[in-house]
């Protein structure tokens, strides 16, 4: 029979490969966290499948009485927080080495979903440091660097809030990609910078699914297939996304009469 104390530990390993999930991580890390944390809690019978979309995890029990408990989460919304990995990996290896118990864990693991992000002039910081950097590193001059802080800055905003709705990520791409395409055309048009393809390639790093496609890898390296090929299908639609979206806006620019 399955004890009160095992169905906790069961929610509690099911919440943190929720939280690794949705995070980034890649899917034998869910798969292990989820089995690791129901072997501290004397879990003999663990079955964990995990897919980028979905987990479905199963305890049993031994005996005249045996018992199975079964547990289905949908996946609907993934992004990318390596600080939250980083925090569910760390308060899984205390409770598996028994530094924090089951109720404290269960408290933490809440703690850990709800965490918000870096500060919003934190990741500006950032998208326009790498924007800048990634176009001076392509070739583009040292006014197109400064251009591409301020593409990078605005094209990240609308990420920020196109993403609240929850909208999909290939229209956010999209959508992003042509807003920095735009911007970067209209700088050269007015001669605040001297090469508007180098800001648009510095910019689009921003968005460039690269943990995407290593996790694919990592996936395929482990023997994931459907996992794999389900990660590299969703980069490869991120990077149609890309391409559509600066293909389309420099497309109108160019018939409208614009200079490239």
């Amino acid at each position: 029979m399955i004890t009160n104390m095992q169905q906790k530990g069961f929610l509690l390993a099911v919440k943190a490969g929720e939280i690794m999930m949705k995070n980034g991580g890649e899917i034998y890390r869910v798969e292990e966290i989820i089995t690791r944390i129901c072997g501290a809690c004397n879990i003999k019978h663990v079955e964990v499948f995990a897919t980028p979309t979905g987990i479905f995890a199963s305890i049993g029990s031994e005996g005249d009485n045996s018992e199975v408990k079964t547990f289905i989460k949908a996946i609907k919304y993934r992004c990318t927080d390596l600080d939250k990995i980083s925090h569910i990996n760390a308060l899984s290896r205390n409770f598996v080495r028994g530094k924090i118990s089951l109720d404290d864990a269960l408290i933490e693991a809440d703690k850990i979903e709800n965490l918000k992000p870096f500060k919003l002039p934190m990741q500006l910081f950032g998208a326009a440091l790498a924007s800048s950097l990634f176009c001076l590193l392509f070739g583009g001059t040292l006014k197109d660097a400064v251009v591409g802080i301020f593409v990078g800055i605005i094209s990240y905003l609308c990420s920020i809030f196109l993403g609240k709705y929850k909208i999909s990520y290939f229209i956010v791409d999209f959508f992003c990609c042509g807003v920095a395409t735009f911007l970067a055309l209209l700088s050269t048009y007015l001669h605040l910078a001297d090469n508007a393809d180098f800001i648009i390639i510095g910019t689009l790093m921003l968005f460039v699914p690269g943990a995407a496609i290593t996790n694919a890898l990592r996936d395929f390296l482990t023997g994931d297939m459907l996992s794999g090929v389900a990660r590299l299908t969703e980069a490869f639609a991120i990077a149609i996304a890309l391409a559509l979206g600066a293909g389309l806006v420099l497309k109108l620019w160019l018939y409208i009469g614009g200079i490239f």
